[in-house]
């Protein structure tokens, strides 16, 4: 999609704003044939065929200021003062009523279809048929070229669609402010993600979601909590998910209307436009666009994945709906930094192995093939593109493997990945218990000895001679082939290998008292674990270090709430 030139270099105002707009979308796309005229949509129904539905945000009662990414102001040309004028806020609370021209009073939602796994459901619709399924709260209420870039701007909590099948259409302060600071520090570590921009809370509305009681070991949810609502803006290149086009993909194969097919070929492209324009040439025919489409996604979705696993994420809820067709981290519901290192890691009760840590490549290639599948009506005349599709779809897993392997060797500091030392390694912080980010990171200076590594290990692995005697044969082996041989070439592998391995996380037990603090108020703790988790590779401070960087209390292990989380509203 080709951009203007217009910038944002002195956006102090919502005019200014408001100058750089460019509904994309809603410009190009279809529309819902029975929106209605005003936007009032809020009440679940089917929709059985466009693009989107135009709808307008429920604003949130009495808005309170909590934060904005001062970061991703900055590279946006806005003023931070911005975040706190009353139209500014007002509009990103919600209340879209009195937005100055060309801004639309309208925002948008979209359908999308579930699969799980690589399996289609219908069961979640409402309707049974997947025509009630899609964005529930989130609404798009903003798109332009902001300096050369395209973005949408759209707001987690901002109430009910027709999508939302009964529920309130809002989010919770707690699950806001996790997402809030998990996007930014995703952007820091150097994993592809969303944006967010900014945080507002409610004085006064409130709703009640189902939560633990304090200490409890409980899997489920056990009481009723009284939380405030709150809408984080999130922010990326365009919200288009693998099951919007699964959703339209499923409709022209079921032949659901007369332009199933047209619908299904108008959003690929448009997918093309706002995510793939610089490397698929708008030219080519349609059948070179859709093959093209499919190997960028394959490499933009093995990368991720990688990276994913590089710095700790898990994604607990990694299914169709909830994976990018822009290759990028998207919605932060039930996802979790690991603690002590475990294959199965899995912070979400309800995700099951399937999406645990190491799973996630896997559960990335069910996902690349409901991808292709939705891909196929549009090349069903041509035999030979399809069967190029295929060859795309199976060669998942080889890319997949490469992605890894070439991520593993960059935190062992090698050019070249040696399977014997990382199937120990991995067997080793398995039996010993290791905490995943503090191992890489002491590993990154470099050790002579074991002592820095024994700083991850959890309970008394530190005092048994039989694992410290296999983790010097293995540090023993480990130097032999990184070949350290002078304090220069030490000095600039560790500089390397701490540029991939993070010293800081965003573990689920600095988030609590964060969220549990803003409840009454008190904001404090997350301006700090903005400073601290936007600089996650940076040496800080004595202080920092002492409170950040170090193992998860035995305490928070098995706690609900901490150790692991229901979905989050």
């Amino acid at each position: 999609m080709k951009e203007t030139n217009r910038t944002s270099a002195g956006v102090e105002t919502l005019h200014d704003l408001a100058a750089l707009a460019d509904y994309s979308l809603m410009d190009r796309l279809s529309a819902d044939p029975e929106m209605t005229s005003d936007g009032y949509d809020h009440a679940p129904r089917q929709v059985f065929s466009g693009h989107y539905v135009p709808v307008n945000p429920t604003p949130i009662e009495d808005p309170r200021y909590i934060a904005h990414s001062e970061n991703f102001f900055n590279e946006l040309g806005f003023s931070d003062a911005l975040a706190t004028s009353e139209d500014f806020m007002r509009m990103f609370s919600g209340d879209t009523s009195l937005l100055p021209e060309p801004l639309r009073k309208s925002g948008w939602a979209t359908g999308y279809a579930l699969s799980i796994y690589g399996t289609e459901y219908y069961e979640q619709c409402p309707f049974r048929t997947g025509n009630g399924y899609g964005d529930g709260r989130a609404i798009s209420v903003f798109e332009g070229v902001i300096n050369g870039k395209r973005w949408e701007m759209q707001l987690k909590g901002g109430g009910r669609t027709p999508y939302c099948r009964g529920a309130d259409g809002r989010a919770v302060l707690r699950s806001s402010i996790r997402e809030f600071l998990a996007q930014e520090h995703m952007h820091a570590l150097g994993v592809p993600t969303s944006r967010s921009l900014t945080l507002y809370t409610s004085k006064t509305e409130t709703v009640k979601r189902p939560w633990f009681t304090r200490g409890s070991y409980s899997k489920d949810p056990e009481v009723m909590i009284e939380e405030a609502v709150a809408i984080t803006t999130r922010v990326a290149p365009s919200f288009l998910r693998v099951g919007q086009l699964e959703l339209f993909g499923r409709r022209a194969r079921k032949n659901e209307h007369p332009k199933a097919k047209e619908e299904l070929e108008q959003i690929v492209l448009h997918l093309i436009d706002r995510e793939y324009g610089d490397v698929i040439d708008a030219h080519l025919p349609l059948r070179e666009k859709v093959l093209l489409l499919a190997r960028e996604f394959r490499k933009r979705l093995t990368s991720l994945v990688a990276n994913w696993i590089r710095v700790g994420y898990c994604q607990g809820n990694f299914n169709s709906d909830n994976c990018a067709a822009g290759g990028f981290t998207l919605d932060y519901g039930p996802f979790g930094f690991i603690d002590m290192f475990d294959p199965r890691y899995q912070p979400w009760t309800g995700g099951g192995v399937h999406f645990s840590f190491l799973n996630q490549p896997q559960a990335a290639e069910r996902n690349f093939h409901m991808f292709c599948l939705a891909l196929k009506p549009l090349l069903e005349s041509n035999a030979d593109a399809l069967d190029q599709l295929d060859e795309i779809r199976e060669g998942f897993p080889q890319v997949m493997q490469g992605q890894m392997i070439k991520m593993w060797a960059s935190k062992l500091g090698l050019k070249t990945l040696n399977a014997s030392l990382f199937n120990r390694l991995v067997t080793l912080m398995i039996e010993t218990s290791v905490d995943y980010t503090i191992f890489f990171r002491e590993l990154s200076t470099v050790p002579e000895d074991i002592s820095p590594l024994t700083k991850s290990f959890y309970g008394d692995a530190v005092l048994n001679e039989k694992i410290l005697k296999s983790w010097s044969e293995w540090l023993e082996k480990w130097r032999s082939l990184v070949d350290p041989t002078t304090s220069e070439s030490r000095e600039k592998l560790s500089e390397q290998m701490k540029a991939v391995n993070p010293k800081y996380t965003l573990r689920e037990w600095f988030l609590v008292p964060a969220y549990q603090q803003a409840a009454n108020g008190d904001y404090t703790l997350i301006k700090e674990l903005q400073e601290v988790m936007t600089n996650p590779y940076a040496e800080q401070s004595k202080e920092t270090e002492e409170k950040y960087y170090r193992e998860k209390p035995s305490e928070f292990f098995d706690i609900a709430g901490i150790s692991h989380v229901s979905c989050s509203s």
